[in-house]
């Protein structure tokens, strides 16, 4: 085989790298090198940010790689649906105890010192219970005697009862106040039932607040990425269960105290 001269001037010339060699190659595409270099770099940029932001582990699915947050297992939903619910029903039956009280103090035909349980004086002025500045007592089914420990307080008491509008009329003989309660006239047991309902309403209205409330730590947790939106629907709707409960307990209590009326 012939053998061709070379000039000096390529002898001594160094060799190009193999990188700068010119490789034909279509339009639009990229090296494969370069491909993977910057595919790399841009996922652990994206790794890097989730961590800084959610600082909780990724979980990746099979098909595509995309990367998704873990939510709480389902101990973990239990255990938070636990705590919160056991805390609303807690305020729901306080709800219910003093939906109890209030109706105690609407009188029917019998005497009953819860009749002035919701009686405040102003004793020296600061308002008081009465129950805390006398004795009540029940002499017998149709009577209450009050006995203030401060006998100086006996026209002030007297003057809040009959502001009260509980349609008795307290009589003051300087010593004790006497209250009789007279039999319910038919308009008056409509007036009652009247104030019966508005009290219940009031307490429907604390057990819808205390939902609320109970909602509103869950969509907390929604927002720390420690429950999903389906999880947060899904305990807000056993949450609704335990509010009917108690509405329905309401509805109980008013309807036998509305016969209670009713029937004297």
């Amino acid at each position: 085989m012939p053998l061709h001269a070379v000039s000096p001037a390529a002898a001594a010339a160094p060799p190009r790298a193999l990188s700068s060699a010119r490789v034909p190659r279509r339009p639009g595409c990229v090296p494969e090198r370069q491909t993977m270099l910057s595919s790399s770099t841009n996922f652990m940029s994206l790794h890097a940010g989730l961590v800084r932001f959610f600082s909780t582990p990724l979980v990746y699915q099979n098909s595509d790689k995309r990367a998704v947050l873990r939510h709480a297992t389902i101990e973990e939903i239990e255990a938070e649906k636990s705590v919160i619910e056991d805390q609303a029903r807690e305020r729901m039956e306080k709800a219910i105890e003093t939906v109890q009280n209030n109706f105690n103090t609407v009188r029917t035909g019998r005497a009953n010192p819860a009749m002035l349980d919701r009686i405040e004086v102003e004793y020296y002025g600061t308002p008081v219970n009465l129950k805390s500045i006398a004795q009540i007592n029940t002499p017998d089914a149709t009577s209450l005697l009050i006995q203030p420990y401060d006998k100086s307080s006996l026209k002030l008491i007297e003057k809040t009862i009959v502001a009260a509008n509980l349609g008795v009329t307290p009589s003051n003989d300087g010593e004790v106040i006497r209250v009789t309660v007279p039999p319910l006239t038919s308009d008056r047991r409509k007036e009652l039932a009247k104030t019966v309902a508005k009290l219940a309403e009031e307490g429907k209205v604390a057990i819808r607040n205390i939902r609320r409330d109970a909602i509103k730590s869950y969509d907390k947790l929604e927002k720390e990425k420690k429950l999903s939106e389906d999880n947060v629907k899904d305990l807000s709707a056993d949450l609704q269960k335990v509010t009917d409960e108690y509405m329905k307990k309401i509805e109980a209590i008013q309807k036998q105290k509305e016969q209670e009326l009713m029937n004297i």
